[in-house]
Protein backbone atom coordinates (compact mmCIF):
# COMPACT_ATOMS: atom_id res chain seq x y z
CA UNK A 1 0.00 0.00 0.00
CA UNK A 2 1.18 3.64 -0.90
CA UNK A 3 -0.35 5.98 2.09
CA UNK A 4 0.31 9.89 1.74
CA UNK A 5 -1.39 11.36 5.01
CA UNK A 6 -0.99 15.27 4.39
CA UNK A 7 -2.03 16.96 1.25
CA UNK A 8 -4.02 20.49 0.69
CA UNK A 9 -6.59 21.76 -2.17
CA UNK A 10 -7.81 24.85 -2.81
CA UNK A 11 -10.38 24.81 0.31
CA UNK A 12 -6.82 26.28 1.75
CA UNK A 13 -3.60 26.55 -0.25
CA UNK A 14 -3.37 23.98 -2.71
CA UNK A 15 -4.30 24.20 -6.27
CA UNK A 16 -5.67 21.12 -7.17
CA UNK A 17 -9.74 21.25 -5.99
CA UNK A 18 -10.37 18.73 -3.67
CA UNK A 19 -11.88 16.26 -6.56
CA UNK A 20 -8.67 17.08 -8.99
CA UNK A 21 -6.91 16.17 -5.76
CA UNK A 22 -7.96 12.31 -5.34
CA UNK A 23 -7.95 12.13 -9.25
CA UNK A 24 -4.35 13.04 -9.26
CA UNK A 25 -3.79 10.84 -6.09
CA UNK A 26 -5.27 7.78 -7.67
CA UNK A 27 -3.40 8.82 -10.75
CA UNK A 28 0.21 8.70 -9.05
CA UNK A 29 -0.57 5.02 -7.15
CA UNK A 30 -1.71 5.96 -3.90
CA UNK A 31 -3.99 3.37 -2.34
CA UNK A 32 -4.55 6.08 0.75
CA UNK A 33 -4.39 9.74 0.95
CA UNK A 34 -5.66 12.35 3.66
CA UNK A 35 -7.05 15.71 2.51
CA UNK A 36 -5.36 17.48 5.66
CA UNK A 37 -5.98 21.38 4.95
CA UNK A 38 -5.34 24.21 6.67
CA UNK A 39 -7.87 24.75 9.86
CA UNK A 40 -10.85 23.29 7.69
CA UNK A 41 -12.93 20.80 6.76
CA UNK A 42 -14.41 22.21 3.54
CA UNK A 43 -13.09 20.31 1.13
CA UNK A 44 -14.05 16.62 2.39
CA UNK A 45 -17.43 16.22 0.80
CA UNK A 46 -16.17 17.41 -2.46
CA UNK A 47 -13.14 14.80 -2.51
CA UNK A 48 -15.57 11.96 -1.36
CA UNK A 49 -18.23 12.42 -4.05
CA UNK A 50 -15.30 11.79 -6.58
CA UNK A 51 -13.60 9.04 -5.11
CA UNK A 52 -12.01 7.27 -7.54
CA UNK A 53 -12.50 3.07 -7.37
CA UNK A 54 -9.52 1.50 -5.01
CA UNK A 55 -8.46 5.26 -3.46
CA UNK A 56 -9.56 5.75 0.53
CA UNK A 57 -9.81 9.22 1.62
CA UNK A 58 -8.94 10.04 5.23
CA UNK A 59 -10.58 13.24 6.25
CA UNK A 60 -8.28 15.34 8.28
CA UNK A 61 -7.33 19.05 8.49
CA UNK A 62 -3.79 20.60 9.92
CA UNK A 63 -4.37 22.92 13.08
CA UNK A 64 -2.60 26.07 13.61
CA UNK A 65 -0.80 26.32 17.12
CA UNK A 66 1.78 27.95 19.09
CA UNK A 67 4.09 26.73 21.95
CA UNK A 68 6.01 29.26 24.13
CA UNK A 69 6.39 31.52 21.12
CA UNK A 70 7.13 29.32 18.60
CA UNK A 71 4.42 28.30 15.57
CA UNK A 72 3.91 24.58 15.01
CA UNK A 73 0.97 22.44 12.96
CA UNK A 74 -1.04 19.63 14.19
CA UNK A 75 -2.77 16.77 11.97
CA UNK A 76 -5.62 15.59 12.86
CA UNK A 77 -7.30 13.17 11.43
CA UNK A 78 -10.54 11.29 11.54
CA UNK A 79 -12.26 13.42 14.21
CA UNK A 80 -15.88 14.24 14.03
CA UNK A 81 -15.84 17.13 11.85
CA UNK A 82 -19.63 18.46 13.72
CA UNK A 83 -17.85 18.02 17.17
CA UNK A 84 -18.99 21.92 18.51
CA UNK A 85 -16.05 22.64 20.51
CA UNK A 86 -13.38 21.67 18.43
CA UNK A 87 -15.49 23.16 15.34
CA UNK A 88 -15.82 26.74 16.83
CA UNK A 89 -11.71 26.61 17.51
CA UNK A 90 -10.73 26.09 13.84
CA UNK A 91 -13.65 28.93 12.73
CA UNK A 92 -11.88 31.28 15.15
CA UNK A 93 -8.29 30.39 13.04
CA UNK A 94 -10.35 30.89 9.85
CA UNK A 95 -11.45 34.15 10.61
CA UNK A 96 -8.33 35.87 11.84
CA UNK A 97 -6.57 34.68 8.23
CA UNK A 98 -7.83 37.80 6.54
CA UNK A 99 -6.86 40.44 8.61
CA UNK A 100 -3.66 38.53 9.15
CA UNK A 101 -2.78 38.24 5.50
CA UNK A 102 -4.04 41.88 4.69
CA UNK A 103 -1.36 42.87 7.53
CA UNK A 104 1.27 40.72 5.85
CA UNK A 105 0.54 43.04 2.48
CA UNK A 106 0.84 45.99 4.28
CA UNK A 107 4.25 45.10 5.96
CA UNK A 108 5.35 44.37 2.46
CA UNK A 109 4.36 47.87 1.13
CA UNK A 110 5.96 49.45 3.75
CA UNK A 111 8.95 47.34 2.83
CA UNK A 112 8.73 48.83 -0.98
CA UNK A 113 6.79 45.70 -2.07
CA UNK A 114 4.68 47.12 -4.84
CA UNK A 115 1.89 43.76 -3.70
CA UNK A 116 -1.98 44.51 -3.52
CA UNK A 117 -4.47 42.60 -1.37
CA UNK A 118 -6.41 42.53 -4.58
CA UNK A 119 -4.09 39.88 -6.08
CA UNK A 120 -3.47 37.89 -2.33
CA UNK A 121 -7.41 37.43 -2.80
CA UNK A 122 -7.05 36.69 -6.37
CA UNK A 123 -4.38 34.07 -5.72
CA UNK A 124 -6.31 32.56 -2.47
CA UNK A 125 -9.80 32.49 -4.58
CA UNK A 126 -12.35 30.71 -2.54
CA UNK A 127 -9.64 28.56 -0.49
CA UNK A 128 -8.28 29.67 3.38
CA UNK A 129 -5.93 32.57 2.57
CA UNK A 130 -2.87 32.38 4.26
CA UNK A 131 0.88 32.80 3.98
CA UNK A 132 1.54 30.50 0.65
CA UNK A 133 -0.96 33.10 -0.95
CA UNK A 134 0.95 36.17 0.23
CA UNK A 135 3.79 34.33 -0.82
CA UNK A 136 2.85 33.09 -4.37
CA UNK A 137 2.09 36.74 -4.76
CA UNK A 138 5.61 37.93 -4.19
CA UNK A 139 6.87 34.90 -6.68
CA UNK A 140 4.44 36.66 -9.49
CA UNK A 141 5.83 40.40 -8.56
CA UNK A 142 9.49 38.87 -9.03
CA UNK A 143 11.00 39.51 -5.69
CA UNK A 144 11.24 35.86 -5.03
CA UNK A 145 12.14 32.84 -7.09
CA UNK A 146 9.83 30.44 -5.26
CA UNK A 147 7.01 30.30 -2.57
CA UNK A 148 9.53 28.63 -0.26
CA UNK A 149 11.66 31.12 -0.91
CA UNK A 150 9.49 33.55 0.98
CA UNK A 151 9.52 31.43 4.12
CA UNK A 152 12.74 33.30 4.80
CA UNK A 153 13.31 35.95 7.76
CA UNK A 154 13.26 38.67 5.09
CA UNK A 155 9.91 38.03 4.34
CA UNK A 156 7.33 35.74 5.53
CA UNK A 157 8.76 33.28 7.90
CA UNK A 158 7.88 33.25 11.97
CA UNK A 159 8.88 36.44 13.03
CA UNK A 160 10.14 37.56 9.41
CA UNK A 161 10.23 41.38 8.02
CA UNK A 162 6.55 41.09 7.01
CA UNK A 163 5.51 38.42 9.57
CA UNK A 164 1.98 38.61 11.11
CA UNK A 165 0.38 36.93 13.83
CA UNK A 166 -3.39 35.19 13.79
CA UNK A 167 -5.43 33.03 16.41
CA UNK A 168 -3.85 30.33 16.85
CA UNK A 169 -4.49 26.74 19.44
CA UNK A 170 -2.91 25.61 22.08
CA UNK A 171 -1.07 22.47 20.81
CA UNK A 172 -2.15 21.09 24.22
CA UNK A 173 -5.65 21.98 23.98
CA UNK A 174 -5.74 21.08 20.45
CA UNK A 175 -4.61 17.21 21.63
CA UNK A 176 -7.51 17.50 23.81
CA UNK A 177 -9.98 18.80 21.55
CA UNK A 178 -9.17 16.07 18.05
CA UNK A 179 -9.43 13.44 21.11
CA UNK A 180 -12.52 14.57 22.52
CA UNK A 181 -14.19 14.19 18.79
CA UNK A 182 -12.53 10.73 18.47
CA UNK A 183 -9.07 11.99 16.00
CA UNK A 184 -5.76 11.30 16.35
CA UNK A 185 -3.12 13.85 16.69
CA UNK A 186 0.47 13.97 14.44
CA UNK A 187 2.92 16.67 14.88
CA UNK A 188 3.73 18.02 11.40
CA UNK A 189 6.94 18.94 9.97
CA UNK A 190 8.23 18.82 13.50
CA UNK A 191 11.72 20.04 12.79
CA UNK A 192 12.01 21.77 9.47
CA UNK A 193 14.17 24.32 10.43
CA UNK A 194 14.17 26.31 6.90
CA UNK A 195 10.56 27.51 7.88
CA UNK A 196 11.90 29.42 11.43
CA UNK A 197 12.41 28.33 14.71
CA UNK A 198 11.35 24.90 15.88
CA UNK A 199 9.68 23.18 18.98
CA UNK A 200 12.33 21.76 20.90
CA UNK A 201 12.28 18.14 21.86
CA UNK A 202 11.47 18.76 25.42
CA UNK A 203 8.20 20.20 24.30
CA UNK A 204 7.64 17.38 22.14
CA UNK A 205 8.04 15.06 24.77
CA UNK A 206 5.28 17.25 27.08
CA UNK A 207 2.66 17.17 24.20
CA UNK A 208 3.71 13.24 24.19
CA UNK A 209 2.61 12.98 27.32
CA UNK A 210 -0.25 14.55 26.80
CA UNK A 211 -1.84 12.25 24.53
CA UNK A 212 0.37 13.21 20.82
CA UNK A 213 0.06 10.48 19.15
CA UNK A 214 2.91 10.74 16.38
CA UNK A 215 5.34 13.17 14.73
CA UNK A 216 5.40 13.37 11.28
CA UNK A 217 9.20 11.96 9.82
CA UNK A 218 9.60 11.96 6.29
CA UNK A 219 8.99 15.29 4.81
CA UNK A 220 10.65 17.75 2.03
CA UNK A 221 12.03 19.31 4.71
CA UNK A 222 13.77 16.69 6.72
CA UNK A 223 17.27 15.84 5.67
CA UNK A 224 18.24 12.32 6.20
CA UNK A 225 20.05 13.13 9.44
CA UNK A 226 17.34 14.91 11.26
CA UNK A 227 14.91 12.06 10.11
CA UNK A 228 16.98 9.63 11.52
CA UNK A 229 17.19 11.46 14.74
CA UNK A 230 13.51 11.78 15.20
CA UNK A 231 13.11 8.43 14.67
CA UNK A 232 14.70 7.85 18.03
CA UNK A 233 13.40 10.42 19.62
CA UNK A 234 9.60 8.67 18.61
CA UNK A 235 11.10 5.29 19.84
CA UNK A 236 11.96 6.94 23.14
CA UNK A 237 8.79 8.66 23.69
CA UNK A 238 6.13 5.74 22.13
CA UNK A 239 5.03 7.72 19.09
CA UNK A 240 3.78 6.61 15.84
CA UNK A 241 6.23 7.92 12.56
CA UNK A 242 4.81 9.17 9.33
CA UNK A 243 5.51 10.06 6.12
CA UNK A 244 3.61 11.94 3.78
CA UNK A 245 4.36 14.63 0.66
CA UNK A 246 2.41 17.62 1.98
CA UNK A 247 1.22 18.00 -1.49
CA UNK A 248 0.09 21.79 -2.34
CA UNK A 249 -0.07 21.06 -6.21
CA UNK A 250 1.84 23.55 -8.14
CA UNK A 251 2.45 25.47 -5.03
CA UNK A 252 5.60 23.24 -4.58
CA UNK A 253 7.98 21.27 -6.25
CA UNK A 254 6.83 17.58 -4.34
CA UNK A 255 4.24 15.20 -6.06
CA UNK A 256 1.60 13.13 -4.43
CA UNK A 257 3.37 9.71 -2.86
CA UNK A 258 6.74 11.28 -2.20
CA UNK A 259 7.20 10.55 1.16
CA UNK A 260 4.70 7.59 2.41
CA UNK A 261 3.03 6.19 5.49
CA UNK A 262 4.17 2.61 6.71
CA UNK A 263 0.99 0.68 6.48
CA UNK A 264 0.79 -0.67 9.72
CA UNK A 265 1.26 2.83 11.21
CA UNK A 266 -1.65 3.74 9.07
CA UNK A 267 -3.50 1.05 10.88
CA UNK A 268 -2.71 2.02 13.86
CA UNK A 269 -4.16 5.54 13.29
CA UNK A 270 -7.36 4.25 12.23
CA UNK A 271 -7.71 1.74 15.13
CA UNK A 272 -7.09 4.65 17.35
CA UNK A 273 -10.17 6.94 15.71
CA UNK A 274 -13.56 6.98 16.69
CA UNK A 275 -14.70 10.41 15.42
CA UNK A 276 -14.66 9.03 11.76
CA UNK A 277 -13.58 6.43 9.36
CA UNK A 278 -11.72 6.22 5.91
CA UNK A 279 -13.83 6.72 2.86
CA UNK A 280 -13.60 3.82 0.47
CA UNK A 281 -13.81 4.69 -3.07
CA UNK A 282 -16.36 3.56 -5.27
CA UNK A 283 -15.91 5.64 -7.88
CA UNK A 284 -16.63 9.19 -8.67
CA UNK A 285 -17.23 11.91 -10.92
CA UNK A 286 -14.06 12.51 -11.86
CA UNK A 287 -12.28 15.90 -11.22
CA UNK A 288 -14.17 19.93 -11.34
Amino acid sequence: MRIDLHTHSTASDGTDTPAQLVANAAAAGLDVVALTDHDTVRGHAEAAAALPEGLTLVTGAELSCRIDGVGLHMLAYLFDPDEPELSRERELVRDDRVPRARTMVRKLQELGVPVEWEQVARIAGDGSVGRPHVATALVELGVVETVSDAFTPEWLADGGRAYAEKHELDPFDAIRLVKAAGGVTVFAHPAAVKRGEVVPESSIARLAAAGLDGIEVDHMDHDEPTRARLRGLARDLGLLTTGSSDYHGSRKTVGLGEYTTDPEIYGEITRRATGAFPVPGAGGRGPA
